[in-house]
């Protein structure tokens, strides 16, 4: 069915509308199947009805076909999962003994892998998920049957590598290697997986083995340096889309201001509520993504309110359990469900079916990322993607300036796999799985040799480092966090477990009186079991939701680079950062007023990390002559800079934080941090060192144009901010930046 402008035309014609435009549809550009091409593949093409092959699927395909490795970075729905199912499905037509792996993210994005391949039907392909959910039973018959086994980072790290005598006739036959949403290894993550790959490369190596890589990512201006991080080997790039794509209707909607005299608008939320209410209304299949769990519960639940109905609603966020979130799929992918309210969970390649329209309420911190939500839009015919701005001065500069927004390019995806925090715990694992030896730096690196004569738990023999250990240290070390065990979320009336918080959220998250949503549902939980690591909540029918407060230390531990730049000394090194959950605040659903504020005691947690920091010159604050007028601008400096550092270095803004203050104790003066938010840090403020001036610019462009240059109330915008109590002075940090700029 192809759904008309018409169906959402009236809905945006309001003062809300600061950016109305169209992106034009675009036709296939094809090329024939190759002539090689397995027969028993071309028939179950021709049995999908696929005849011909967009370009890039075939420029994929002649590049594989001559050994290289390769990546694809096209847009959302333009076919990447055919270019690199062709060579894999090819190669076993021919030869069923030879093995691929498939790697996926999230275990959903494997599932819904295998149910795509069960369409070709091809009486020589033994496709099987091998992941945590897998039944101990079904394990050994997959490792002898199986020629295409999917699986996720976590479980070859864990479970195949450390175990790769079981695993020796697919290693010894592994032919492809399948990393799919490359886009995502990036930040901590990244650099974990990129040892992981390589792990897998040297064991390949070890029985007989050459595999190729083939990566399907999104948009990013580095695809082939990223392949390069993650592996250690080039890439051809293919990023020439020859997919079509429906005429797409592009808004930015600006919620309608509340107090112009302070700029002050309506609730980015509740505005978001009502769109997905509307669309929902009119028969429109819709995605929303928020950039949080807590506001997609909360939009959800406002959604409701102004439907009256939840039967086609509903919220989709990790710390659900597997099957909570495979049933949502599936009722979208069905169309049961007409809106969702989902974080960035969903923005990954899981196939939720046709969809009518996306809803982004907040810049989601990268422009890919963006694009990545908005290519969702118009499976079934012409399609509307929309930005429901922020408060944040961000969103407000992409309302008043569309195409700083849409005109700008893609970012950059960065790593850090030699960062010894990450590095260490892997050089164990290798040597766990064979000894390490010098002929290993060609794909460990250099790094990860000088690293292994270091670690105490290593033994130097004549066949290399083996591990001297009793354990399996690849156990040791978690994939997707820098943190501890989980903490699980119980219902106490019940018993039932409801989700889990990982354990560096919990504190802010799940303290005892915050206000916990589940699936729509409210809870409150009554006690934070630090030493069991659950939290017990119960139903709670209050017309509020509870925001931490934390207080932030910053300690210089070594500045590595120091340069002049834009009239001051700037800094790069490692600091470390305490933080301590202090207060939670009371704020009203409706409104987002100020309740209560609630002092909470829980243990104070540090880490030691990377982060940029300078002082500026006293010429360059000296009319800024109060204390709270200098602390209000450089805590302004020090969120915008944040806000714009994730357009340089492809992160998340949840991935960085900051502390200003009026007298450091150790610069002695008025210090602005920027840190990486993960321990041992993984290069995003090192990028921001290195592109110093450009971000300045940039930021100062953004609030040049702040209508709200009175002031602003506390901050919330940063769950890392240290200065969570302190105002906002948006007019002293364009000064100090501009002074800045003026020493170029």
């Amino acid at each position: 069915m192809s759904v008309t402008t018409s169906s959402w035309d009236d809905l945006l014609q309001g003062e809300e509308i600061a950016y109305l435009g169209t992106e034009p549809a675009r036709e296939p550009r094809l090329a024939p199947l190759p002539d090689e091409l397995h027969p028993c593949v071309r028939d179950a093409l021709a049995a999908q009805g696929i005849g011909e092959l967009y370009t890039h699927q075939r420029a994929a395909w002649d590049a594989s076909q001559h050994g290289e490795h390769v990546v694809v970075t096209t847009g959302t729905a333009s076919g990447k999962t055919l270019a690199f199912n062709l060579p894999v499905l090819d190669a076993i037509a021919r030869e069923p003994k030879q093995r691929a792996l498939y790697l996926y993210p999230t275990k959903a994005l494997a599932q819904d892998q295998l149910r795509s391949l069960s369409t070709f039907r091809l009486q020589r392909l033994r496709a099987a998920i091998y992941d945590g959910d897998t039944e101990t039973e079904r394990r050994w018959q997959i490792r002898k049957w199986a020629n295409l086994v999917l699986t996720n980072p976590d479980m070859l790290h864990v479970g195949v590598l450390p175990h790769h005598d079981r695993w020796g006739d697919v290693l010894s036959n592994l032919r492809y290697v399948i990393v799919d949403e490359a886009h995502v290894y990036r930040g901590v993550f990244g650099s974990h997986v990129a040892n992981v790959l390589r792990r897998l490369r040297r064991l390949a190596r070890i029985y007989g083995a050459e595999p190729q890589f083939l990566l399907a990512s999104a948009t990013i201006s580095n695809p082939g340096e990223l392949v390069e991080r993650l592996l250690g080997v080039p890439a051809t790039v293919i990023g020439e889309d020859g997919a079509p794509r429906a005429e797409r209707t592009v808004v930015l909607w600006n919620p309608p201001l509340t107090d112009e005299e302070l700029g002050l608008r309506a609730s980015p939320l509740g505005e978001g509520s009502r769109v997905l209410g509307e669309l929902v209304s009119r028969g429109l299949r819709t995605l929303l993504f928020a950039k949080s769990r807590k506001a997609a519960e909360l939009i959800h639940r406002f959604t409701a309110d102004r439907l009256g109905d939840t039967s086609r609603l509903s919220p989709y966020r990790a710390g659900y359990t597997p099957a909570q979130r495979r049933e949502i799929e599936q009722r979208l992918s069905a169309g049961d469900l007409l809106g969702v309210s989902a974080t960035n969970a969903l923005e990954l390649g899981i196939d939720v079916g046709l969809l009518d329209a996306v809803v982004s309420v907040g810049f989601p911190g990268t422009v890919s990322s963006l694009r990545q939500q908005w290519g969702r839009a118009g499976r079934r015919g012409h399609g509307l993607a929309a930005l429901v701005a922020s408060e944040d001065a961000l969103d407000q500069y992409f309302m008043r300036e569309p195409q700083a927004l849409l005109g700008r390019r893609v970012e950059a995806a960065i790593l850090d796999h030699e960062n010894h925090r990450v590095l260490d715990g892997h050089v164990r694992a290798a040597a766990f799985e064979a000894p390490l030896d010098d002929t290993d730096k060609e794909i460990l690196g250099g790094i990860a040799l000088e690293r292994a004569a270091q670690l105490p738990e290593l033994k130097h023999t004549a066949a290399g480092y083996v591990w001297a250990g009793r354990d399996y240290p690849a156990a040791r070390v978690p994939l997707r966090s820098t943190g501890m065990d989980p903490f699980t979320v119980v219902d106490r009336s019940t018993g039932s477990v409801l989700g889990l918080v990982e354990h560096e959220r919990a504190y802010s998250t799940v303290h005892e009186g915050a206000i916990y949503l589940h699936l729509g549902e409210q809870f409150r939980v009554v006690a934070l079991d630090l030493e069991a690591r659950a939290a017990l909540v119960e139903p709670f029918s209050g017309d509020y939701y509870t925001q931490a407060k934390k207080e932030t230390m910053t300690a210089i531990d070594q500045a590595r680079r120091t340069e002049r730049r834009l009239g001051l000394e700037l800094a790069f090194g490692s600091v470390v950062v305490s933080e301590q959950v202090v207060a939670y605040q009371k704020k009203s659903i409706h409104d987002q007023a100020s309740l209560d504020l609630v002092q909470v005691d829980l243990p104070q947690t540090e880490f030691e990390t990377e982060a940029i920091w300078f002082v500026p010159q006293p010429w360059m604050t000296e009319d800024l002559d109060s204390q709270r007028r200098l602390l209000g601008s450089l805590h302004a400096a020090e969120h915008s800079l944040i806000a714009l550092l994730p357009l340089w270095a492809m992160c998340d803004r949840w991935d960085i934080g900051g502390l200003s203050t009026n007298v450091h104790f150790q610069t002695g003066a008025p210090t602005i941090f920027v840190y990486d938010g993960h321990a041992g840090g993984v290069g995003i403020t090192e990028r921001g060192f290195e592109a110093f001036e450009g971000w300045v610019e940039d930021t100062a462009r953004m609030l040049a144009g702040c209508p709200c240059l009175l002031g602003c109330p506390s901050c919330v915008q940063s769950p890392k901010c240290g200065n969570l109590n302190e105002p906002l002075d948006k007019a002293g940090a364009l000064a100090l930046l501009e002074r800045m700029l003026s020493s170029r």
